[in-house]
């Protein structure tokens, strides 16, 4: 069994200082909650980690289908309740590619749907708690 570790420290106020694998980052809270606004609020940091989970998937796998990307994006929106515990219900998540790269769709799709469903442990993870659809975009 792996075991991953993190380290997060308060550094003051609501600002944490956080160690992973050697790299350090700061969270903080919005002003409105007792922050300085210093670094990324925790929550979006877990969008952030699908994005980059399944961003990697997407474009291993791509290159072993020998498709060439100049650009790719992946961009999450996630409805979060009002009501505490303030979770995320929903979470869309759009994988963006350049029109003018002439990809193959059926390959950017399948190397999504791997991804959601055999690879991300992000997104298997977060579709315990949310429901979480994706969809790819072709932008000029």
């Amino acid at each position: 069994m792996t075991v991953h570790t993190t380290d997060t420290t308060w550094l003051d106020g609501m600002a944490f200082e956080n160690s992973v694998d050697g790299h350090r980052f700061v969270v903080d809270a919005a002003e409105q909650f007792g922050g300085l606004d210093r670094g990324p609020r925790p929550k979006l940091l877990l969008l952030n980690a699908l994005a980059g989970c399944t961003a990697m998937d997407v474009v291993s796998m791509l290159a072993k289908m020998k498709q060439e990307l100049s650009w790719f994006n992946v961009r999450i929106d996630a409805d979060l309740r009002e009501e505490h515990p303030k979770t995320y219900t929903a979470i869309r998540i759009t994988y963006q590619f350049k029109k003018a790269d002439n990809l193959d769709d059926a390959k950017n799709r399948k190397a999504a749907a791997m991804s959601q469903e055999r690879y991300c442990g992000v997104s298997a993870m977060l579709q315990k708690a949310a429901k979480v659809s994706w969809d790819i975009d072709y932008l000029d």
